[in-house]
């Protein structure tokens, strides 16, 4: 079954329409571009139009708010800026900053209790099936949802020299992607938690968690890379093509 039969025959099933916090604010230096990386080319169209395509799409997604950086010059030149289903707001100094922002424009619409995710720009090949894992998952838990996928190499805990120190039980570990998925409220207030405190935040989750609660980890797709170098354009390039095949 293709990924988008898979799609309408779950659409049903969705208790609720869900809103999307997408970040987009960051610069991507790793790239080493001449513009963001989410404003990168990929499968003709820049990266962050694919992700939200790929997000808009999906039945079970009524909008997204879109978290810009103040001096962003390439979000007029897209083929959405006049999609009405997209929210503008500006970014932070740091991620954890944009989508407390996100959150707190998000929440000018909607009521706190209701659950929103929040996604990766750079990750243009979420897939409509885990999408679906996500929303179907969401009346089963209280604390939240981390999309991922177990750990499948060896891990080494190393110092500062790279030197190894231990080898870590991997059937304990997970790698973290996105969506992910809070309750309003909880997760605005878990982030502004973690600021007053000055707590590194590398992921929705970890401010989740630093303030007490234990999200659920749903497996998705190894296809749902991030995009960090330029190789990684490549990658998804070809996992979009496949999608569009498999599609046809």
């Amino acid at each position: 079954m293709t990924d988008k039969a898979r799609s309408s025959t779950s659409t049903e099933q969705f208790q609720q329409a869900f809103w999307v916090v997408v970040p987009a604010a960051g610069v991507g230096e790793r790239m080493l571009a001449d513009r963001p990386k989410q404003y990168l080319p990929l499968a003709g169209k820049s990266v962050l139009e694919q992700t939200l395509n790929r997000l808009l799409s999906h039945p079970g997604i009524i909008g997204v708010v879109l978290v810009l950086a103040e001096d962003d010059s390439y979000w007029e030149q897209t083929e959405l800026v006049t999609e009405k289903r997209i929210l503008i707001t500006r970014g932070g100094e740091q991620r954890f900053h944009s989508v407390l922002n996100g959150l707190k424009r998000l929440a000018e619409i909607i009521p706190k209790q209701d659950w929103v995710m929040v996604h990766d720009a750079a990750r243009p090949c979420i897939s409509h099936d885990d999408l679906n894992s996500l929303i179907l998952a969401t009346p089963k838990t209280k604390d939240g949802l981390v999309l991922g996928a177990p750990v499948r190499d060896t891990m080494k805990q190393v110092d500062s020299s790279a030197q190894v120190l231990s080898t870590l039980d991997r059937s304990c570990l997970w790698h973290a992607f996105t969506p992910q998925v809070f309750r309003l409220g909880e997760l605005e207030a878990a982030l502004t938690a973690c600021l007053d405190k000055n707590l590194p935040v590398t992921d929705e989750a970890s401010a989740m968690e630093y303030c007490g609660y234990h999200p659920q980890m749903v497996q998705g797709s190894e296809h749902n890379i991030k995009i960090t170098r330029p190789k990684d354009l490549c990658l998804a390039e070809m996992i979009l093509k496949t999608v569009a095949e498999e599609q046809e």
